[in-house]
């Protein structure tokens, strides 16, 4: 076996060479693959356990998506090296393939244009840091509105993993309105209604009562960035008077603080006999 290589090799140094060329090339993109997707499937995985709120836990998303943007580069890199490589030991003239209009026509034909805008739009993303793995997004696209967990960040599609379990790829061009829940601050806004005849001021007295009492424990305490306030009166209906309470909030829990006062002030109003209007029942429901 290795005469007939050593033959070869003689007969033959050129292709002999261009097949360890090649052979190598290949192999490097694919440990480049392979070992790239691996270590950033390890890091999304840190990422989606670190801490919502914590700086840390932003670091770690913030470094995901960006990892994942290198490695992607570089294994698209690896792959046209190799296609280079191989058109090399064929003897396909490269430059007048790159050069030439035609072919470039061609290729603008078969959707290139599509393909250009995604990654320029997917690298100003980046560039502004418009989001990171893990963060709550709202995607108004040409499709239609998107929201959900940003699974995946590439240069040329955004993966969001939908509330109901549905992943969505998300072409970058495509986006057009970018709304993330997790960036800075959130506030919730729950509205109760009372029945008309109730006394807004003895109404606040008793809300303010209890944002005192809750706002110093867990959990609102670590969702908190300032104490809930009682607006008032915002809105007055046939049968009900509308009083609103406002929090500024930490962002990945405006909706938990929501639901954690909603609760908590319909416990409270039911025990200090603060009437609220009647239900008014469904049109085509039962009676």
């Amino acid at each position: 076996m290795l005469s007939v290589l050593a033959q070869l090799e003689e007969e033959h140094p050129f292709v002999w060479e261009g097949a360890v060329v090649i052979g190598a090339s290949i192999l490097v993109a694919i440990l480049i693959s392979v070992f790239g997707r691996r270590y950033v499937h390890r890091v999304r995985r840190r990422a989606r356990d670190a801490s919502e709120d914590q700086l840390e836990g932003k670091r770690r998303r913030r470094y995901a998506t960006v990892v994942g943007l290198i490695v992607g580069t570089i294994q698209v890199v690896a792959w046209f090296t190799v296609v280079v490589i191989v058109l090399v030991y064929l003897n396909v003239p490269i430059g007048p393939l790159f050069a030439s209009a035609g072919i470039i026509g061609v290729a603008l034909g078969f959707g290139a244009q599509t393909v250009v805008k995604d990654t320029l739009a997917g690298l100003f993303m980046a560039l502004e840091g418009q989001l990171d793995i893990g963060d709550v997004v709202d995607l108004q696209t040409e499709g239609g509105p998107v929201s959900g967990t940003v699974e995946a960040f590439t240069i040329r599609v955004t993966s969001i993993r939908q509330f109901d379990g549905t992943l969505s790829v998300v072409p970058n061009g495509s986006i057009q309105i970018t709304q993330n829940k997790t960036r800075g601050w959130g506030r919730a806004i729950v509205d109760i209604r009372v029945a008309l005849d109730e006394d807004p001021e003895r109404v606040g007295r008793v809300l303010d009562e209890l944002i005192d009492e809750i706002a110093e424990r867990e959990p609102l305490q670590g969702w908190l960035r300032e104490r809930p306030q009682v607006l008032g009166v915002t809105q007055l209906t046939d049968v009900a008077e509308v009083i609103r309470v406002v929090a500024e909030t930490s962002p990945n829990h405006r909706i938990d603080t929501e639901r954690e006062i909603r609760g908590r002030i319909t416990q409270r109003i039911a025990e200090k006999g603060i009437r609220v209007p009647p239900v008014t029942a469904m049109p085509g429901s039962a009676g």
